[in-house]
């Protein structure tokens, strides 16, 4: 072939299709690509003075603390409650900490350490890159997990944004009645010593952008406290037209796939060199505020 026909051919062939960025292939995913979030699923915090923070439950993972936390909510427990820890790079921590309100008796008082689960029932989509922390890791049911084939137990894991339940010294395991968030670097050390049961969907803001506390650990001073909680609810409490409605992206499905290669390998502008690898936490699961349903008339 001569230079020129070479040339001619080059300048007819079609150009390569632009490589789409994670956000892109969220914003293009089709509806079959998420699955909807139960209302009895979503925990509601309103704080005093404005602003709200919404917690997706996992459980799947940790049923009884996730069922006491229901029974808590429903029984208004953390109504007046405050958040009175924040460590830099570390928790947020929120409850009624001493001298709080009666604990409800349908509560389990001593949880079973629900620190891990059975692999078994889970299909876990293997990240694909080494982890320093568990054998192998991914995604199951939309959550970030930890598994050992050899001990055939898995985990939630300790990403930003995720929430645990906190405890005192073995054998103790918390009931549930005091919650933290991850608000820094995936402190990933605490997996599998401590009950994980949700992550924050919507409002993380008003969790770690307080001010830190300036005593050990990140505890506020005596008498202070960051926010005052006004109520936590179950969006399954809330009257349906004012429910809070997100979806979560199937981590089982196609596009979940393509979003993870495409956070291991930015081949978008801005990336002169694509990482070819990502980390769990550095994956997390899309997750999408949703409308009301248009009543019908």
């Amino acid at each position: 072939m001569s230079l020129l026909l070479a040339l001619a051919a080059a300048q007819a062939a079609p150009a390569a299709p632009k490589p789409l960025t994670p956000s892109e292939i969220v914003a293009q995913a089709p509806a079959t690509a998420w699955r909807e979030v139960r209302p009895e699923d979503l925990l509601v915090i309103d704080y005093q003075g404005g602003g709200r923070t919404i917690i997706e439950l996992a459980p799947a993972f940790a049923p009884v603390h996730v069922g006491n936390i229901r029974v808590l909510a429903g029984a208004g427990y953390w109504n007046g409650a405050s958040i009175y820890r924040v460590q830099d790079n570390y928790v947020t921590q929120w409850g009624v900490n001493e001298g709080g309100p009666a604990v409800p008796a349908n509560v389990v008082k001593k949880p079973p350490a629900e620190y891990d689960r059975p692999l078994k029932g889970l299909t876990p989509r293997p990240l694909g890159y080494p982890d320093a922390y568990a054998p192998r890791v991914g995604h199951a049911l939309g959550w970030p997990v930890a598994w050992n084939p050899a001990t055939g137990r898995a985990n939630l894991t300790h990403c930003y944004g995720m929430v645990g339940v906190g405890r005192d010294m073995a054998p103790d395991t918390g009931m549930g009645g005091e919650l933290y968030a991850v608000i820094g670097h995936a402190p990933r050390h605490l997996d599998r010593n401590i009950a994980l049961v949700g992550r924050v969907v919507e409002g993380i803001e008003n969790m770690s952008a307080l001010p830190r506390g300036t005593e050990a650990l990140g505890i506020y001073k005596t008498g202070t406290v960051a926010r005052m909680i006004a109520s936590v609810r179950l969006a399954s409490a809330m009257p349906a037209a004012e429910r809070p409605r997100f979806q979560a992206m199937n981590t089982a499905s196609t596009t979940f796939s393509s979003y993870v290669r495409a956070r291991a390998n930015r081949k978008d502008a801005f990336f002169n060199i694509p990482s070819g690898g990502v980390d769990l936490c550095n994956a997390p699961v899309p997750v999408r505020r949703t409308p009301a349903p248009s009543s019908s008339r």
